[in-house]
């Protein structure tokens, strides 16, 4: 499984880097993704899911210790939250910075996941940069539970779907969404 991994890693990696746009397994649904700080993958992915430029993808980090790279400001709850969230979480922060302005909301904010997924942690080490994640579906279909339900649309309109995980039937929810301001308050968007 570990060389498996090693070489979806490889593959995909060669693919975004080259502004391509990937189909993959992450710790909640299966996503599809790009460099973040690749404004023309981005709205390859904008095109793909027929979505609205001004609904913003979140982005994924392999480690809490990058999130001062990516907002200006970030508050201390916001290490807590990670270490201690029972399940995955994204946190939107104002402040958003170094990526695609394409990922940040007109308010600023960009919504974040550090990735305990070893697919997900392996690209974004590889990359050295943030990973977009935005669910694998056309925009107001229902997110796909696991990889059979995605639509075919989807699997033909990237430019690689990464070969783990495809039968895994575990059901999988979204992260909890929370938005975090840089005093510490905080509301929960979807639990």
């Amino acid at each position: 499984m570990l060389i498996m991994l090693k070489d979806e890693v490889a593959k995909a990696f060669k693919v975004v880097q080259d502004g391509g746009i990937i189909l993959y397994p992450t710790d909640t649904i299966w996503g599809i993704g790009c460099d973040a700080a690749n404004t023309e993958a981005v709205q390859k992915i904008y095109r793909l899911k027929q979505r609205s430029e001004t609904k913003s993808m979140i982005i994924l980090l392999d480690t809490d210790a990058k999130l001062a790279s990516y907002v200006q400001e970030v508050p201390e709850l916001a290490y807590n939250l990670i270490e201690y969230a029972e399940n995955p979480l994204t946190l939107v922060m104002s402040g958003a910075r170094n990526i695609s302005p394409a990922l940040i909301a007109a308010d600023g904010s960009i919504g974040i996941r550090v990735s305990g997924h070893p697919f997900c942690q392996g690209l974004i080490q590889r990359l050295r940069r943030p990973l977009v994640s935005t669910s694998a579906n056309i925009s107001g279909k229902p997110s796909p539970q696991y990889f059979s339900q995605i639509d075919q649309e989807i699997i033909d309109g990237v430019d690689y779907v990464v070969d783990i995980d495809q039968h895994s039937m575990e059901i999988k929810n979204p992260s909890t969404i929370m938005r975090l301001e840089p005093d510490g308050k905080f509301e929960f968007l979807r639990r």
